[in-house]
C-alpha cells in the first residue's frame, strides 16, 4: 500500500525503538515486543524495490474523462486571477495519468513544495535551452561542411557552454537541497527530519527514481509534447552520470559517440570529471564544484534577497522564482508556462485555429477541435504540433564583463515563501486514497512520444 510510504512521518526510528524486550518461554529466548499499535506496525514495513521497466503515462484522455478531470482536478480561478497555465496546470495533468503504482502521498507531497517548483522551473528552462542549443550545433556542424571555421566560432560555442553550465548550476543548487533535506524537504529526508534515524535507502531510491520520471514527464508536457527522448537521455545522464544511464543502456542509442567534438564541449561541457564506477558524481554534482569563474548569487537566487540584479540573473530569476502571471511579459520563454489556457484543450494540447475565421467559427472550432484532440493518437497530435513553434527561444543576456564584488558578508535575508497550491494538493492525497481503496487497477494505453 501506499501508506507504507509514509513511515518517516510516523515518527519510525532505530530498527528496536518504540518497543520493550520479553523472555519468551516457548522460544526459550528474548524476543523484542513492540509498544506500536497494530495498526502502525503494518505502516513501518520497508516499501519496495525501485520501479523498473517502462513507465506508461496515458495521454489519449477521451472525452469523458476530460470532463472528470476539469470537474474535479483542474485548478479553478480565483477572483482576478489571470487564466494562464501554470506549472501547478501541468502537474495536475501528470498525476491525473501517471499509473497507480509510481504514486505515493509523499511524491505528491514533495511535487507541492516550494523548492520543488523551483527545480521543476529550473529543469525545464534548462531542458528548453540544451534542445535550443543542440538544434543550433547540428545546423552548425552541417554547415562547416562547405565554410571554414574562424576563430569567432569558439567565441560562440564558448557562450553557449557557459550559459549551460549557469543553468546547470541553478538545477543543481535546487537538487542538492532536496538531497540534504534543506529547507522545506526536510520532512523527506531518508533518514528523518533531523537526520538521526536509521538510513531507509530503498525507500529513498524508490522515491528519487519516481520524481525523476515523473520530471521526465512534467519537462515534456511543458515543453509542447515534443523531443521526449533528448528530454528522458539528458535528464538521466545529469542525474545519474553517462555511466549509469539506464535509458541509454536500454535503447543503446549511441548519441553521445555521435557527438562531434564540439558538440560535446557545448553540450556536455567542461566540468566532467574521470573516475572509477563508485566513485562518479552526477554532472550536476560536478558542476557545484567545478573550477571556473560562477556568480555566487546564483546558488541563492530565488532564496535570498539580493538588493540588485544584473540583466542575466535577473532573467534566470523570473524563469526560476518569479511570479508565473509575468514570466511573458517580461520577456522570459518557458515553455508553455504563462501562455493563455483558451489556446490549450483540457489536457494541454494547442489548439490550431485558422486566423480568417470569424469569431462564431472560431468558437466553434475550437470546440471542435478540444474534442478530436481526445481521439487522436500522440503521435499524430505531437507531428501536428512540431509544425508551428508554440514558445520562443530563450535568449540570455550576456554575462557581465566585470565580476560582482564580494561584500563585506553575504546576504541572508530570505524571500518571501511562496506558497504551492495547498488546494490542488489535497484533491490528489484524496484521489490517491480513494483509488488505493478501490484497488482497481487502471489500464494506461502505452505512450508514442
Amino acid at each position: 500500500m501506499a501508506d507504507e510510504e509514509d513511515d518517516e512521518d510516523l515518527g519510525f526510528g532505530g530498527l528496536y525503538q518504540d518497543g520493550h524486550w520479553e523472555w519468551d518461554e516457548r522460544e526459550n529466548e528474548i524476543v523484542f515486543i513492540s509498544d506500536l499499535p497494530p495498526a502502525l506496525v503494518e505502516l513501518v514495513k520497508m516499501p519496495v524495490k525501485p520501479p523498473t521497466g517502462t513507465i506508461e503515462f496515458r495521454d489519449d484522455v477521451d472525452v469523458l474523462e476530460q470532463i472528470r478531470f476539469r470537474r474535479r482536478y483542474q485548478r479553478k480561478l480565483k477572483p482576478g486571477q489571470p487564466d494562464i497555465i501554470t506549472l501547478q496546470d501541468i502537474k495536475d495533468i501528470a498525476l491525473f495519468t501517471a499509473p497507480l503504482s509510481i504514486l505515493n502521498p509523499q511524491l505528491i507531497d514533495i511535487l507541492h513544495t516550494a523548492t520543488c517548483e523551483r527545480f521543476l522551473r529550473a529543469l525545464l528552462l534548462y531542458c528548453q535551452y540544451y534542445l535550443q542549443i543542440a538544434e543550433v550545433m547540428s545546423q552548425r556542424v552541417l554547415e562547416l561542411e562547405t565554410k571554414v571555421r574562424t576563430p569567432e566560432c569558439d567565441v560562440i560555442e564558448r557562450q553557449y557552454r557557459d550559459n549551460l553550465a549557469d543553468l546547470k548550476l541553478v538545477v543543481a543548487k535546487e537538487y542538492s537541497t532536496g538531497i540534504i533535506g534543506g529547507d522545506d524537504t526536510k520532512m523527506f529526508h531518508h533518514m528523518g527530519p533531523e537526520k538521526k534515524r536509521r538510513s531507509l535507502s530503498d525507500k529513498d531510491a524508490r522515491l528519487c527514481e519516481t520524481l525523476l520520471r515523473i520530471c521526465v514527464h512534467i519537462i515534456w508536457l511543458a515543453l509542447g509534447r515534443k523531443s521526449f527522448n533528448q528530454i528522458e537521455l539528458e535528464l538521466h545522464r545529469l542525474f545519474k552520470s553517462e555511466t549509469f544511464n539506464c535509458v541509454e543502456h536500454a535503447i543503446n542509442s549511441g548519441y553521445l559517440a555521435k557527438m562531434t567534438r564540439e558538440e560535446r564541449r557545448v553540450l556536455i561541457g567542461q566540468c566532467v570529471r574521470k573516475d572509477k564506477k563508485l566513485h562518479i558524481c552526477s554532472p550536476l554534482i560536478n558542476e557545484v564544484f567545478c573550477d571556473r569563474r560562477i556568480d555566487y548569487r546564483l546558488l541563492g537566487l530565488g532564496v535570498i534577497e539580493y538588493p540588485e540584479l544584473p540583466a542575466r540573473l535577473q532573467y534566470i530569476y523570473q524563469a526560476v522564482a518569479g511570479p508565473e502571471s509575468d514570466i511573458r511579459e517580461s520577456g522570459v520563454s518557458l515553455g508553455i508556462l504563462g501562455h493563455p489556457r483558451a489556446n490549450f484543450d483540457t489536457m494541454l494540447h494547442p489548439l490550431v485555429v485558422p486566423a480568417a475565421k470569424s469569431k462564431s467559427r472560431v468558437m466553434s472550432q475550437s470546440l471542435q477541435s478540444n474534442l478530436d484532440q481526445s481521439k487522436i493518437s500522440t503521435k499524430s497530435s505531437t507531428t501536428t504540433g512540431s509544425t508551428k513553434k508554440i514558445y520562443e527561444d530563450i535568449i540570455l543576456p550576456h554575462v557581465e564583463d566585470e565580476e560582482p564584488e564580494f561584500p563585506p558578508e553575504f546576504p541572508h535575508t530570505p524571500l518571501p515563501p511562496r506558497r504551492c497550491s495547498e488546494t490542488q494538493r489535497r484533491r490528489w492525497q484524496r484521489r490517491l486514497r480513494r483509488l488505493l481503496r478501490a484497488g482497481a487497477p487502471r489500464t494506461h494505453s502505452h505512450v508514442t512520444k
